[in-house]
């Protein structure tokens, strides 16, 4: 009976994986044209990118990913280990992966070409839901694994959240177009 339920883990954690891939990218790219699309509505700079940064851009990835898990914490809860700790390290690898290979390629080529741009979110996602499935598949990290998991998140959102509005006067932070940071432009 154990392997039946170990491999219908196996079967429902790795759909909600692959649907979690879809959904991020899908909703993540739709979130790239959202605050515009509102004129400007601050509120909606909590989770749509307000500018060309790529601070900014890293939202268009967590803020569908954090919806993705909160979903699953009620449905593949009881069939899994590490939630917290996986969909946390998942979530934060995801941005990690976007700056390796966007700075990294930039180093070599000199500029940005869009379609390497989406190519690199869409690789981005799936190695974050990766970490997260592998991070779920594990042994028992325990509870204070999970906690630290869970706090990471709310860290997470916090720095999202604020850096939108008060961004550190960082290259991670800074629309290449304008020169300027998140949304509330400081003057002189």
């Amino acid at each position: 009976m154990v392997i039946g339920r170990r491999t219908q883990f196996k079967a429902l954690s790795l759909s909600w994986e692959l649907f979690g891939i879809l959904f991020i990218g899908l909703t993540g790219g739709l979130l790239h044209f959202v605050f515009d699309l509102m004129g400007g509505w601050q509120p909606v700079a909590l989770i749509a990118p307000v500018n060309e940064s790529t601070w900014e851009h890293f939202k268009m990835a967590f803020w569908p990913g954090l919806f993705v898990a909160l979903i699953e914490i009620y449905i593949v809860q009881k069939s899994t280990t590490n939630l917290w700790l996986a969909r946390s390290l998942g979530l934060f690898s995801t941005p990690v992966t976007i700056s390796v290979f966007f700075y990294g390629y930039m180093a070599i080529v000199g500029r940005h070409y869009l379609m390497a741009d989406i190519l690199i979110f869409w690789i981005a996602v799936v190695i974050g839901r990766m970490v997260s499935y592998k991070l779920s598949s594990v042994p028992d990290q325990g509870r204070f694994a999970n906690r630290c998991g869970a706090v990471l998140l709310v860290l997470m959102m916090l720095a999202f959240s604020l850096f939108t509005y008060y961004p550190p006067q960082i290259f991670l932070f800074e629309d290449p177009q304008t020169q300027q940071y998140g949304i509330l432009q400081i003057t002189d």
